[in-house]
């Protein structure tokens, strides 16, 4: 199991800045032999990245809820949570407190509808802040379906946007789709995730 830099026990990454190519590095250098790789929103972009460099070292690919935003070109509601994203990314809690509080909503914070942010919430929104926005990551979509790794693409049924960015990330991977309510965000969480996640690996050969 990775941790990415920041989330203890692994260190900060350099700087304090969090950054998906550094990600990829991490998890590229763990790829000795074929693994089942999975990640979760900010994480699946290192993880893809990874994948497209040694795609013949992954069995399967696991992908929850990424910020692929570059997949729906024109999409309004795609662009607004891009750009609220952004906005924290770039101004972390000095962020404008609406939109601040809407994306927590929307990432599965808990205590942010009102009054001070839990400090565990506040620590997260100072981790991310200064982070390297995900609309600069292009990863090699291609490689990876025309190797046929064997991908799920799922979601928690909590948000338009981030439901019509996986169908077409798994559209673009020929990949298997699962829609999981129940957790939001935190899709891993719900209860029909863990038998679809084992019934996936064990097809993975």
């Amino acid at each position: 199991m990775l941790h990415r830099r920041g989330y203890p026990p692994s260190p900060s990454p350099p700087g304090g800045r969090q950054d998906w190519a550094l990600d990829a590095a991490d998890v590229a250098g763990q790829l000795a032999a074929r693994v089942h790789l999975a990640a979760h929103s900010y994480g699946v972009l290192g993880a893809l990245i990874a994948a497209t460099q040694a795609p013949q070292r992954v069995r399967s690919l696991t992908l929850i809820e990424p910020p692929v935003y570059f997949l729906l070109p024109g999409d309004e509601e795609v662009a607004r949570l891009e750009q609220m994203g952004d906005a924290v990314l770039r101004d972390g809690l000095g962020a404008d407190p609406a939109t601040l509080r809407e994306f927590l909503r929307l990432a599965g914070a808990p205590g942010v509808d009102d009054g001070p942010l839990p400090e565990e919430v506040a620590r997260g929104v100072r981790r991310a802040h200064g982070g390297r926005p995900p609309g600069e990551a292009r990863p090699a979509l291609e490689v990876l379906r025309d190797e046929s790794v064997p991908t799920l693409v799922a979601s928690g049924g909590h948000n338009a946007a981030l439901e019509r960015i996986c169908d077409a990330l798994a559209e673009s991977l020929g990949a298997e789709r699962a829609v999981m309510p129940g957790a939001g965000h935190f899709v891993a969480a719900a209860p029909a995730f863990g038998p679809a996640f084992e019934r996936f690996l064990r097809s993975a050969r």
